[in-house]
């Protein structure tokens, strides 16, 4: 097995390598829109063998010279087509309707019950011989010269017999920029994922897994121009905590500035978007408080409540009527056992479910809110920057006031291409957390480049500069906060306050940005842009990804080694239920039209080739299939057979791409499948002969009980839980074939 001061010299020369096939300068000039890059301009880290028809490194139709673009197109794809902007905003008066799981079909259940079996069969028997007949191999896993294992055999089977056949769809080496398109060292592996071997050489791949929304992880421009030079006159790290040592005035800008953008009275830095969850939580709650949690919000927010002390309880996602319920029983019951009063009640959400790609019901949270006087802490990691008109997260997007929000939590990592995490509320609330806060007095401080970037690229968004006019029938400037506002009133409608633009004494003095960020010029082309922030595909729920882990790990192969690779990121099991394995696609601003039409073409093609095209009910429109639509011309320019639940933004940077249901077209038809006859017949034969295996198998064990006393116990418990497993895949069958019968499952053909 390779040490790991190997595989990390082999990343090293890897990426050495990968350098010296293009030159990257050593200062990167400030890009304007008169110094523009065009097709001539030299790339960064770049391959010289590279196939540049392919539309990644530069663009198929070369700009025109009416086109200045001021972008890498490997970084930040050139799209110039207004038809595709899209404004990120909730319509009035809409409903939000409660989200509602679908589940797989049945015989998706049936056969990743079968693999994991099968898998978790062949796993325990491979432990067994190997301890007896190779156990040089496996003694890490047993008690050796005194000492118990680190690992047990159990904890770690997991993780050494069923995520180890593909690990190689995992933990990508990359080098360069991760941008609208990414570099991936090239590898492979001889013992089955143990170890994984650098070829040396490198390959550019679509990127659909980096958390680049707004697009600004790019290495030249106005952005990184402010980075480099903060990184002279600051340094790297400021080598402490905020509460020793490690608070610069940098730190102070930036949460002044975080709180200007987010339209709160004070904000507070972290270095780590995990910890401020994980850190913050317990210093709003303990003992005699009660913490209410939608049942997919993030680990982070599990961690931290857990940490607190605090009461907790769950309720269904994004469901109003199942959240009011559940208030009136706690504060009608009060505290278990002696039943007094909650000291406070804290309901925590997020703004967009990274897993999910739904959003939050903030406008039912907020009536609930003044209704039931509970605190709301809503986290943005996924949102901010990346919804509302004027890309400050879900208060924008419905058009509410932010201060209606006790706690607005948020992270840098996604939308602004930098790292760690903020909390904002009014500064009462946000002094105490200074103290309070695990992360004050123990976690470093943000290293000052990265609090570079957050400045540049938020202040990009904001503008810097007096406030521009929005066009409304009434406007009123607001002198009685000290961050920029404006008021605006529209008819009726609920006065809604945003920040404006970022003011020049909120950032460093020598802080020179391009006039196309300074002035916003470039915020205001793109108000009307519409990058997709998210898209999630998985399985029999919002999509038609299979529930099947082997087959996640297929489809992330069969991406990567197309014509044009694509990089996408598969999660499973235990970051998701069992049988709710999926494909997540994360779009960019960076990304062009034509790159969604190359994802949906892939998907559509590798959907037909592994059966992934499965979905059970099409009422709800957000659980319906969607095309691109050119709206130049009216025709539909790429069909995807894939169904993808999305949520848009309008930001300072877009996306070419809008997406259209296509149910809503003419012509658009359901058929039922021909395959539904045989296919119940097969599983249920498959699930007679499963029981049958699994009584054979009991029987099995109980010989076994007399001849392996050690084990007995062990092989029992196994022998037991297998037929208990036959048996409910025995009535999974019969359920299935009951439902074919009736015609109760549906293949859809779509003609447009």
């Amino acid at each position: 097995m390779a040490s790991a001061a190997s595989y990390l010299s082999a990343v090293s020369q890897a990426d050495a390598r990968a350098r010296a096939h293009g030159t990257t300068p050593t200062s990167t000039p400030a890009l304007s829109l008169s110094s523009s890059i065009t097709s001539s301009s030299e790339d960064t880290v770049l391959d010289e063998s590279e196939d540049y028809a392919d539309g990644l490194s530069f663009p198929r139709n070369p700009p025109t010279s009416e086109q200045v673009f001021d972008t890498l197109h490997s970084e930040f794809g050139h799209c110039a087509n207004d038809n595709y902007r899209y404004t990120s905003m909730h319509p009035q008066g809409a409903e939000i309707k409660p989200w509602e799981e679908k589940e797989p079909p049945y015989y998706i259940l049936i056969t990743t019950y079968l693999s994991y079996i099968f898998l978790i069969c062949l796993g325990h028997m491979r432990d067994f011989l190997g301890k007896r007949f190779r156990s040089q191999f496996y003694r890490h896993l047993l008690p050796y010269d005194g000492h118990a294992p680190l690992n047990s055999d159990f904890d770690s089977f997991y993780t050494r017999r069923l995520k180890a056949r593909i690990d190689d769809c995992f933990s990508y080496p990359v080098t360069g920029v991760p941008g609208r398109t990414i570099a991936l060292l090239d590898r492979y592996s001889l013992d089955h994922n143990l170890t994984q071997i650098l070829t040396g050489g490198t390959t550019r791949a679509l990127n659909i897994s980096s958390y680049n929304y707004l697009g600004f992880a790019q290495a030249r421009g106005g952005v990184a121009d402010a980075v480099e030079e903060g990184l002279r006159r600051y340094g790297v790290s400021t080598c402490g905590t905020r509460l020793e040592g490690g608070t610069s005035e940098l730190h102070h800008t930036a949460e002044a500035l975080v709180a200007s953008f987010v339209g709160q009275e004070d904000a507070l830095i972290s270095s780590m978007g995990f910890a401020t969850n994980s850190t913050i939580i317990p210093a709003l709650v303990n003992k005699g408080c009660l913490v209410i949690s939608d049942e997919l919000n993030h680990a982070s927010i599990r961690f931290g409540v857990r940490l607190s002390g605090a009461n907790v309880r769950m309720f269904k996602h994004n469901d109003m009527d199942a959240l009011e319920g559940l208030l009136r029983e706690v504060i009608s019951q009060g505290q278990p056992k002696t039943h007094r009063p909650w000291k406070k009640i804290l309901i925590i959400v997020e703004g967009l479910y990274s897993m999910e790609g739904t959003m939050v019901n903030l406008l039912g949270l907020l009536q609930l809110k003044k209704k039931y006087k509970f605190y709301l802490f809503v986290d943005e990691a996924h949102s901010i920057g990346a919804l509302g008109p004027h890309g400050r997260g879900v208060a924008d997007y419905f058009n509410v006031s932010p201060r209606s929000i006790d706690i607005l939590m948020g992270t840098f990592t996604k939308s602004f291409g930098a790292a760690g995490g903020y909390v904002s509320g009014n500064k009462a609330l946000i002094d105490r957390l200074r103290l309070r806060g695990h992360g004050g007095p123990y976690a470093e401080s943000i290293s000052p480049p990265v609090l570079i970037q957050i400045l540049a690229s938020m202040a990009s968004i904001m503008g810097v500069g007096p406030a521009a006019l929005p066009s409304a029938p009434s406007l009123k400037h607001s002198t009685r906060s000290s961050d920029s506002t404006i008021t605006l009133r529209q008819d009726m409608a609920e006065q809604y306050k945003y920040p404006g633009p970022a003011a020049p004494s909120q950032l460093p003095a020598w802080m020179d940005l391009p006039l196309n960020l300074r002035d916003g010029s470039q915020a205001s082309r793109a108000c009307g842009a519409s990058p997709s922030t998210r898209a999630t595909s998985h399985a029999g729920s919002r999509s038609s990804a299979s529930s099947r882990t082997d087959t996640m790990a297929v489809f992330a192969r069969m991406m990567r080694t197309r014509a044009t690779p694509i990089v996408v990121v598969v999660v499973a099991y235990p970051a998701t239920p069992l049988v709710t394995s999926r494909v997540r696609f994360c779009l960019s601003a960076a990304h062009t039209k034509e790159d969604i039409d190359l994802v949906l073409r892939a998907c559509d093609e590798i959907g037909d080739v592994l059966d992934l095209k499965h979905h059970p009910d099409t009422a709800d429109a957000s659980s319906s299939r969607f095309l691109f639509r050119d709206e130049s011309d009216g025709k539909t320019t790429a069909q995807c057979m894939v169904v993808v639940t999305a949520e848009f933004a309008a930001t300072p940077r877009g996306v070419c791409g809008r997406i259209v249901n296509a149910l809503d077209e003419p012509g658009a038809s359901l058929s039922p499948s021909p395959q539904a006859a045989w296919r119940a017949r097969l599983f249920l034969f498959v699930g007679f002969a499963l029981m049958a295996g699994g009584l054979a198998g009991s029987v099995s064990v109980l010989v076994l009980k007399y001849l392996l006393h050690a084990y007995a116990e062990q092989y029992l418990y196994y022998g037991y839980a297998n037929v208990a497993q036959n048996v409910a895949l025995m009535l999974s069958a019969v359920i299935l074939w009951i439902s074919q019968s009736s015609g109760s499952e549906y293949e859809y053909n779509l003609s447009i």
